[in-house]
């Protein structure tokens, strides 16, 4: 992906590393349009950019997914990049008595089969695009897990296993797959994430990030140095070692 002149889409770009990420690109040259399930945090981060654009999505909803598709390619037909940034991370006990099978099931939808329905409704239209980008955002977490958030781990996994086969399979179009692969960073996706230590400042994510997308405008994974602990613990033998680290740290 080109750093400007795009038209981009960001899911849950009202908040958090969405929102950041918006103003990033907006302030790099393109066109941004944002969503989310709250439009008063939509009105008040494009009043905060003027030009930025917002629609309300929920990506939990299938049906939504399908009639926002379908009016956003007749409005902005110039959309040639879309980044599935939405998400929600939530504490699970999974030894209780019953489990609450809504909270796995929100987190799944949200995260997972979110990005998978609004691809699949997008890329008939990205795919006619001369360059187009689809940009995924997994976590550290999908290479060694948080034990306190087992389904947010899993559904990250998920992102980053489905990203390296959907890349493969559109290798020989007009759309790149970006994978970009944050550490722990101070927003509030959970409570005590802006106010830990050990979280990345979000500014600093930010402006590392976007330097990779210009350094690497194919991808394939954007992972700032800070994931690298987690991203390359199996890789370096150190899995049991950074598992053990990583759980006493948050």
């Amino acid at each position: 992906m080109n750093i400007s002149g795009n038209t981009i889409l960001i899911t849950g770009g009202n908040a958090g590393i969405g929102r950041a990420l918006a103003g990033a690109l907006h302030r790099e040259g393109n066109r941004i349009i944002i969503t989310g399930r709250r439009e008063a945090a939509l009105k008040e981060t494009v009043a905060a950019h003027p030009g930025m654009e917002w629609r309300v999505l929920d990506v939990a909803d299938p049906a939504a997914i399908t009639a926002f598709a379908a009016q956003i390619v007749r409005e902005v037909p110039e959309l040639n990049a879309v980044v599935h940034n939405a998400g929600i991370m939530i504490v699970e006990d999974l030894t209780a008595e019953p489990v609450d099978l809504a909270v796995p099931e929100a987190i799944i939808a949200t995260n997972l089969l979110g990005p998978i329905r609004l691809t699949a409704a997008l890329l008939p239209h990205l795919k006619r695009r001369e360059a187009a980008s689809i940009l995924t955002v997994s976590s550290g977490l999908a290479f060694v897990p948080l034990v306190a958030t087992p389904t947010y781990n899993a559904t990250k996994a998920a992102i980053h296993s489905w990203s390296e086969a959907l890349r493969a399979q559109l290798a020989q179009t007009s759309v790149d797959v970006i994978e970009i692969v944050p550490p722990g960073v101070a927003t509030d996706l959970m409570p005590g994430h802006a106010q830990n230590p050990n979280s990345m400042p979000l500014d600093a994510f930010i402006a590392e990030v976007m330097a990779l997308l210009k350094a690497h405008p194919h991808g394939p994974e954007i992972c700032v140095e800070r994931v690298g602990f987690l991203r390359g613990a199996e890789a370096r033998g150190e899995y049991a070692t950074v598992f053990a680290r990583l759980n006493e740290l948050f």
